[in-house]
């Protein structure tokens, strides 16, 4: 990033020679990301800010391109990231009928749940690669190809995916993807939405002709070219990082597994290598962190898009986990910088640190005594 933060630091749409030189960069940059995600063309490579920007203006683009030709209907799941399921919801009431598809048991949609879904009249169909929660890898190549023989538009929000496991945007047939930087080691605030030549792509965005026309505003040069670079040695890297994250994250399920009333959340083998969230009967989650932030240990109870909220997560009630035990969720990422002292140091705090919220927890005292049932 350094040289276009200092020295090559031109617009580039400029005609000067600092803008050109910065043009250089940012083509470069696309070159490099169209080629690690597969794409036939680095035109179909447009920068944004983040993966919320690329789901918005995927989603929009679809719904005005059907609409234009009769088409107003959307299919989706109910586990989506939120910046999926709010579009949908301000599509909705433009008029636009959208059908979720019920998440299973293990966190994985079914294609033929899919299939059964789709109608004449189905312009989009949006499904994310990997749940940001939960972790769990969806059948992409399969709905992808499916969607391919109906003619339909596919989009996937990619962003927990990409640079972590393998994505292929031709072999499995995504029309459109999102993706943000920051979940591979770029800055946060750039991120790219892939779209395949002929999908149309519709601005809302107005004031100037970057990105050919499709996102007006000075490109984030510098962002860019952090993305293209990150991304390139997290690929280079992936299987070495993948068989650290998932011996470490391994390690993780099997020792909080070990705490009683506890449960693992999704599928126990189609997830990406370092998302690990598991429910503890009897404990509210957002007592659960502020406990482990004292002991140095960084966690989640879900998204962290959605931190604040008092709600369970809407990805842990899709797959059917009860509303008392989805309160008291914990979501813990593993990276490749991560080490097994960490993991253990994990192990030894949260039994600990649920013991003690258990014991001071009149619910726990009702489970315990046999007045309520144990859910897991």
């Amino acid at each position: 990033m350094l040289p276009f933060l200092t020295e090559d630091w031109g617009n580039p749409s400029s005609l000067y020679a600092f803008g050109q030189k910065a043009r250089e960069s940012l083509e470069e940059s696309r070159k490099t990301v169209a080629r690690l995600l597969g794409a036939k063309s680095p035109k179909e490579i447009y920068f944004t800010s983040c993966g919320t920007e690329s789901d918005n203006q995927a989603l929009v683009s679809c719904a005005r391109a059907g609409a234009r030709k009769g088409k107003k209907h959307l299919i989706s799941t109910r586990f989506e990231h939120h910046a999926v399921l709010h579009t949908l919801k301000a599509l909705q009431r433009e008029g636009f009928e959208v059908t979720l598809l019920d998440v299973h048991e293990d966190g994985v949609v079914r294609a033929e749940d899919l299939e059964r879904a789709l109608r004449p009249d189905t312009c989009c169909v949006s499904v994310m690669f990997a749940n940001n929660e939960v972790g769990t890898l969806q059948p992409v190549a399969e709905i992808g190809a499916l969607c391919r023989e109906k003619a339909i538009p596919f989009h996937c929000d990619a962003v927990q995916a990409v640079g972590h496991v393998p994505v292929d945007v031709e072999a499995m047939n995504i029309d459109l993807l999102s993706l943000s930087g920051h979940k591979f080691h770029a800055p946060k605030g750039v991120g790219v939405l892939y779209c395949r030549k002929n999908i149309p792509l519709y601005s809302f965005l107005e004031g100037g002709a970057q990105e050919r026309g499709k996102r007006a505003g000075t490109e984030n040069v510098a962002g860019a070219a952090a993305l293209a670079a990150a991304l390139e040695e997290s690929c280079a890297r992936m299987g070495e990082n993948a068989e650290k994250v998932i011996a470490m994250r391994d390690r993780l399920i099997e020792g909080l597994g070990k705490i009683p009333h506890s449960r693992l959340n999704g599928s126990l083998t189609s997830r990406v290598p370092g998302t690990v969230n598991i429910c503890f009967e009897g404990v509210e989650g957002e007592t659960l962190l502020l406990y482990l932030d004292r002991e140095g240990i960084c966690a989640s109870s879900g998204s962290a898009c959605a931190s604040g909220s008092l709600d369970p997560s809407h990805v842990l009630l899709s797959l059917g986990v009860p509303h008392e035990l989805a309160r008291g969720s914990l979501r813990l990422s593993v990276g490749e910088f991560n080490s097994m002292e960490e993991i253990d140091h994990i192990l030894e705090v949260v039994p600990r640190a649920v013991r003690e919220l258990r014991s001071l927890s009149p619910l726990w005292a009702e489970l315990e005594s046999g007045r309520k049932p144990h859910l897991c």
